[in-house]
């Protein structure tokens, strides 16, 4: 696949603590890459880093054929934070501003306006949009270079349910219509669920794991569960009947993830070498218990 944005060991630290602690990202083309973390994780001063915004302790940043970001230019949009508009003036003349500080044919404005939504706000003034509209708005400002990849700093946040859905729908339209690669960060997992084909998800600095949506759904289906005495026993023998990827420890039980073996066979293993079992159930994870184990919730 084609990478789009790559970094390497990424650190970065504010007053000598540590924000991001070797972060090793990938973001392939035509990825909507779902960035999953609580408040503070990292996220947005992971984006700031990708867009030379902040510039980072160690490591290293590059985009498509390893080329940096003042290579790549407006091939690179983003929305991260509270965007700056001038408030006293329409969708339209938002973005004629914009285009001429960017050098851009104002001819695509009327474009941009339907594809976001705002075709019909007339000479209502951006002062008067709603949070959904302004952040639609955006968007479009990032659109005007013909971006071939978009960073998102929480797009949704605050939305109501119309608003989030407004945004998902351009979201997927890009994607799909224009094939522009997406960066998202975001905490809300079931919205970003419904979009993002790849994961990664980061805790207090650390990209924990990045998972396809493929991978993240197999994962999240139903599983063995046993709750024994010694796990760490319990592993060893159970190494010997299942491949080891398929045996996770957790702090208070083993995950199984082979249903084609029967309970009865595991339960008979493990008591007749010595491993006391209490417990031994079918289990699934919904994609919000996954995330929050790895979030160390």
């Amino acid at each position: 696949m084609e990478l789009v944005l790559k970094t390497e060991d990424v650190v970065k630290k504010y007053l000598g603590k540590t924000v991001l602690n070797k972060i090793n990202m990938t973001v392939n083309k035509g990825d909507i890459y779902g960035f999953i973390g609580k408040n503070g994780a990292g996220k947005t001063t992971l984006m700031r880093v990708i867009l030379s915004l902040t510039k980072a302790n160690r490591g290293s940043v590059s985009f498509w054929d390893n080329k940096s970001i003042d290579e790549v230019g407006l091939k690179v949009g983003s929305l991260i934070e509270a965007p700056g508009f001038y408030k006293n003036e329409t969708a339209y003349e938002n973005l004629k501003r914009f285009s001429i500080l960017y050098g851009c044919d104002e001819s695509k404005i009327e474009g941009i306006l339907k594809t976001v939504g705002l075709s019909d706000t007339g000479k209502k003034k951006v002062k008067d949009f709603s949070l959904g509209m302004k952040q639609r708005l955006g968007i479009g400002i990032a659109l005007l270079n013909d971006p071939e990849f978009l960073i998102l700093d929480e797009p949704i946040n605050g939305l109501d349910p119309e608003g989030i859905k407004e945004i998902r729908d351009i979201i997927i339209k890009l994607n799909k219509e224009k094939n522009i690669t997406f960066l998202i960060s975001s905490h809300l997992l079931d919205e970003l669920s419904k979009i993002a084909t790849k994961y990664g998800i980061i805790n207090e600095g650390v990209l924990v794991e990045e998972i396809s949506a493929s991978e993240l759904k197999e994962k999240c289906k139903s599983k063995l569960i046993v709750e024994c005495d010694d796990k760490k026993l319990a592993k060893e023998l159970l190494s010997k009947m299942i491949n080891e990827e398929k045996i996770i420890v957790n702090k208070t039980n083993i995950e199984i993830h082979d249903l084609k073996i029967k309970p009865s066979i595991i339960n008979k293993e493990l008591v007749s070498n010595g491993v006391l079992v209490d417990f031994i159930y079918n289990s699934s994870d919904s994609l919000e218990e996954y995330f929050l184990q790895r979030m160390g919730n």
